[in-house]
């Protein structure tokens, strides 16, 4: 059985936001709104990619991140560091001393 804590979670949350005028005359306004809370959190760091992206109801983080680049927010995108971070994770994983400190072949 769920406990109330789980099914909260569950359940989508509404949020009613009062817009002066002159923002009110913007093209989409109601889903202007929760772009920029995604792209405010994720860029603080409040938010990951993959919860920014459930935020505008993208059903994985590749469509938030191609929202991303869409829009040329590229701040945060993965780099050839990261790729080489990525790379030397992977590398002490294989050679990681289950395997006997060698690769597997």
């Amino acid at each position: 059985m769920l406990g109330w804590w789980q099914i909260s979670e569950l359940l989508p949350m509404q949020i009613t936001v009062n817009l002066p005028n002159d923002l009110d005359q913007r093209p989409d306004p109601a889903r202007e709104a929760p772009e920029a809370v995604a792209i405010a959190g994720y860029r603080s760091g409040n938010l990951t990619a993959f919860q920014a992206g459930r935020l505008l109801g993208f059903t994985s983080r590749f469509e938030f991140e191609a929202f991303l680049k869409d829009r040329q927010i590229l701040d945060h995108a993965y780099s050839a560091d990261d790729l080489a971070e990525d790379l030397i994770g992977l590398r002490k994983l294989l050679d990681g001393p289950e395997n006997g400190g060698r690769r597997r072949e």
